[in-house]
């Protein structure tokens, strides 16, 4: 029978094992004049992940790595949208990380951090997944879905590290606490960073289609929620228009509210944000709307949008 002390060995043995596996993948990302945080090797030649927020704007990165050497940081491309950024060294000594998987985590496991709080490089916490599928709203306004909450400990600093389990395996990278409640901490699933950091090496940026409108999300009276059989009770009020723009060529006008995107039903901004994925650029799409209490169809073709919003 197992005891109280041999669990606790147990766990402790877990996380100091998680930590020395991941360490020597863990850099300090240093930005001038703007602080920093932390990073991950993920490839052999240098290429490291981190937060968008962490590196955004930075005139100059400098990366230290756990041998205490410092070298500069290129940035091969952000993507502000899911707070991702891959970083480039040139530095042939270099320990890449295991990367996991985060489809098949469950709460309750061990999760553990390790970054650069404060400037306390290569500092070590550890927790649980708290939580799975969580949505992060973005400094951009998006949200990023299937984020992991954990309450392995983050602060200022953390931003960019790896979330490992027992394995030591990378399953998600640190991007957020709610200040100023303790031992809720968020960090994108490592799935979602794999596509982006392939994006960002392959292109600079992460491509997604575009309307060129500007929308938020607003209740639809109730009446023509029954009169026209809508499965939602809100859409998107549509707020301002780029002229010229898709939405613009496709005959959609300011204070349509829009209620579905390509065969699904939208119910927010966040919906429509969702849909207008890459896959969708180029792509015919009927847009489904009402225009005062007539249900209107509009087709629509997006154009590729990078850093647009909607």
């Amino acid at each position: 029978m197992e005891t109280d002390e041999t669990l606790i060995d147990a766990y402790s043995r877990a996380v100091a094992d998680a930590a020395e596996r991941i360490g020597p993948s863990v850099v300090k990302v240093e930005v001038e004049r703007k602080g920093g945080g932390s990073g991950v090797f993920f490839t052999p030649d240098g290429f490291l992940l981190t937060n968008s927020h962490v590196v955004h704007g930075a005139s100059r990165i400098s990366v230290t790595t756990p041998g205490g050497r410092r070298a500069p940081g290129y940035l091969v491309g952000e993507d502000p949208h899911t707070d991702l950024a891959v970083v480039r060294v040139h530095e042939t000594d270099v320990t890449a990380a295991p990367l996991g998987s985060s489809s098949n985590l469950r709460v309750g496991q061990i999760a553990v951090a390790i970054g650069n709080p404060y400037g306390f490089a290569w500092s070590v916490t550890a927790g649980v997944v708290s939580a799975l599928g969580r949505t992060l709203r973005t400094q951009t306004g998006r949200l990023v879905e299937n984020v992991i909450q954990t309450d392995a400990a983050l602060n200022p600093g953390n931003s960019g590290g790896p979330l490992v389990d027992s394995k030591g395996e990378v399953i998600g990278v640190n991007t957020a606490m709610i200040l100023p409640a303790q031992g809720i901490c968020f960090a994108i699933g490592i799935d979602t960073a794999k596509v982006v950091a392939a994006s960002l090496m392959k292109d600079g940026r992460v491509r997604r289609a575009y309307l060129g409108l500007g929308g938020q999300t607003v209740p639809i009276v109730r009446r023509l929620v029954v009169h026209h059989g809508l499965p939602k009770p809100n859409g998107v009020l549509v707020a301002s228009l780029e002229r010229g723009g898709p939405a613009d060529r496709a005959g959609i006008k300011e204070g349509d509210i829009l209620v579905g995107f390509a065969g699904e039903a939208i119910a927010g901004i966040d919906d429509l944000h969702r849909l207008l994925d890459a896959n969708r650029v180029g792509a015919t799409c009927e847009v489904d709307l009402l225009r005062g209490t007539m249900r209107v169809k509009r087709a629509v073709v997006p154009g590729d949008g990078e850093a647009r919003a909607a």
